[in-house]
């Protein structure tokens, strides 16, 4: 199947069922882009969603837009926008056109508040499998520091999550980077150390 009309679907899909805005539309991008179609692991959806989120703008058409770019290059990125925005375009227009005339009626206002049990599973599923990632990452004691130090910079102190997701990348990288160090000079030891006698 030709690599734009897959890019189309995926996020046209994502667009039609993304009920409830961005956040909503997460699990769905991860479906799509990690289970069904594999153009991303675990780790790399995480860093475009972690990134997505310090940048300014809607989170859907971000990730549609650098996940598009990604797996087909400029026409891809173009594609992928708008295959996500186009269905949510139509449906406001013709269900608000519709629904306008009927919302005093019960059944309407009671579609809304339907799709949020549907919407808060999603998220929690979501949820469960960046633990499930973080726990193999980190270990349970890791993890749990870092959710419980989340938790109070974004409740408590009221820190905006932009700045606490940089500051999470920033640690991860020099992390990653020292590890890679380390690594690079245990190799460089072992080149150099002679062997020992009666050892060839």
């Amino acid at each position: 199947m030709n690599r734009q009309w897959q890019i189309f679907l995926a996020f046209f899909r994502i667009g039609i069922f993304g009920f409830g805005g961005g956040p909503s539309m997460i699990p769905l991008f991860h479906k799509e882009v990690v289970e069904r179609y594999q153009w991303m692991d675990d780790s790399e959806f995480s860093d475009v969603l972690a990134i997505g989120n310090t940048l300014p703008g809607p989170i859907a058409t971000k990730m549609a837009g650098y996940i598009g770019y990604r797996v087909g290059g400029i026409g891809g990125c173009c594609n992928a926008v708008v295959a996500n925005i186009v269905p949510s375009i139509i449906a406001m227009v013709l269900l608000l056109t519709v629904l306008s005339e009927h919302k005093d009626q019960a059944w309407v206002q009671g579609m809304g508040l339907g799709v949020l049990p549907v919407v808060v599973v999603m998220m929690g599923k979501l949820t469960w499998d960046f633990f499930d990632k973080s726990f193999i990452s980190f270990g349970a004691l890791g993890t749990t520091v870092i959710a419980l130090i989340s938790f109070a910079a974004i409740v408590l102190l009221g820190l905006h999550p932009g700045f606490l997701i940089v500051s999470l990348l920033v640690i991860a990288l020099l992390r990653k980077e020292q590890s890679s160090r380390d690594k690079l000079l245990a190799q460089e030891q072992s080149l150099t150390k002679k062997p020992v006698k009666g050892q060839q």
